[in-house]
């Protein structure tokens, strides 16, 4: 089933911001995330806030308004609705947006008006940055070349496919339908259509897959000149078919050190062809095709999360939607916040966020973040060849395969 929400604090039902997290709301790069909690089949592994149209029936109310072809069809309404909300929560100040993330969930399974009408909302509201990155997510068989032209018409400069794997056996056990000879033809349309930038998503240590496997999958993308690479571990989430499947013995759990191997592997091979990293999991071909939008989230930026379940981060002030879109569009329509609930991070709270995050940055860690604590152990992880010399922190390749244990070290 979906993650569960943190529970937090209230969040009041006009959704206004104290003051101390509007001060300087317009000097911070602004983004919005748009969340499509729709799919049309569930992936094993997949821990997300999304529906299938099963589960939409099941989970709704048995009025039409509540109907799953009625709900995706009318989703694009309430998300330019809340976008509208957060223009009268931020008020009237100028704060062009500078990133455009439609995530999921497969946003291109509703129609490419529907997309692009909610991206026009956007800047009907706030303006886009003349460089604004607009970024959705697709899988490579919910698009066809008239689609990717008309999102790129509508606005849309870089798209990320979720390729996976290249090999049919491993897609089987993540579950996911397409036929991986797609790839590189949605790839060739995306650049036909006039896309800027195009990523490709990989996953690595699935139950079964070889190392010739990985190899192959790497090979393929790369065949495919993408400008970006995310390349992440698998993770066996709780409450996912996979989670019930490994402890049931059906399948094996990932093991540490074939993960690590295959990281190494795509490291080596993406680094050949050009890449380079900038993130632990994440490789682009030149500085500008790094995902700003994500370096956003890994700076601590403000953003605005439109959807269900979607989070949002303004000033030091987090808060997150009700998951189910019934629920959602519920709040939408009597025009109150969809807000779940609310925090508001301690100074304390957003130093151990900026060291979670930024020590995994290329661009490093500023060291005056780090505590005493932190900065003593700085010797240790160079010495046993974590990190480099000197500052910001920045982890070496074997500190890579280890960041979480260099995290323990700088956050006691």
């Amino acid at each position: 089933m979906p993650s569960v929400l943190p529970e937090g604090d209230p969040a009041p039902a006009d959704g206004s911001l104290p003051e101390p997290a509007l001060a300087g709301l317009g000097d911070r790069p602004l983004g919005f995330y748009v969340h499509v909690p729709f799919c049309s089949v569930r992936c094993g592994y997949c821990d997300f806030n999304t529906y299938t149209p099963g589960e939409l029936r099941l989970g709704s109310r048995p009025t039409p308004s509540a109907q799953p072809d009625s709900m995706t069809a009318s989703y694009a309404d309430a998300a330019v609705a809340e976008i509208r909300f957060a223009r009268s929560v931020l008020g009237a100040v100028d704060v062009p947006v500078s990133t455009v993330f439609l995530g999921g969930g497969t946003p291109t399974l509703l129609p490419p008006a529907d997309l692009v009408r909610m991206l026009a909302a956007i800047d009907a509201e706030f303006g886009l940055a003349d460089d604004a990155e607009v970024t959705t997510e697709s899988n490579p068989d919910s698009v066809d070349l008239a689609a990717l032209v008309a999102l790129r018409e509508g606005g849309f400069n870089r798209i990320s496919f979720g390729m996976q794997s290249a090999v049919p056996h491993v897609l089987s056990v993540l579950d996911r339908t397409h036929d991986p000879r797609r790839v590189p033809q949605v790839v060739a349309w995306a650049r036909e259509a006039g896309f800027d930038e195009v990523s490709l998503d990989l996953i690595y240590g699935t139950p079964g897959e070889s190392g010739v496997d990985w190899k192959a999958s790497l090979d393929a993308a790369l065949a495919c000149e993408p400008d970006h690479v995310s390349a992440y571990a698998l993770i066996v989430e709780e409450g996912t078919a996979l989670a019930r499947q490994v402890r049931r013995g059906v399948v094996p759990m990932p093991d540490d050190d074939d993960l690590a191997d295959k990281y190494l592997a795509a490291d080596d091979a993406l680094r050949a062809a050009g890449m380079q990293w900038y993130e632990v999991s994440n490789w682009a071909r030149r500085p500008e095709s790094a995902c700003r939008h994500n370096m956003a989230y890994w700076t601590g930026a403000d953003w605005w999360g439109i959807g269900p379940g979607a989070h949002s981060h303004v000033g030091g002030v987090r808060w997150w939607n009700v998951k189910h879109p019934t629920a959602y569009a519920a709040r939408i329509g009597d025009g109150v916040s969809p807000a779940h609930a609310r925090e508001t991070l301690d100074p304390e709270t957003r130093r151990v966020e900026r060291v979670l995050l930024e020590s995994r940055l290329r661009a490093g860690l500023p060291a005056d973040v780090l505590d005493d604590t932190g900065r003593a152990a700085l010797p240790g992880l160079h010495e046993r060849g974590l990190v480099e010399p000197g500052e910001p922190v920045v982890l070496t390749t074997r500190g890579r395969l280890l960041a979480d244990a260099v995290v323990r070290d700088l956050l006691p």
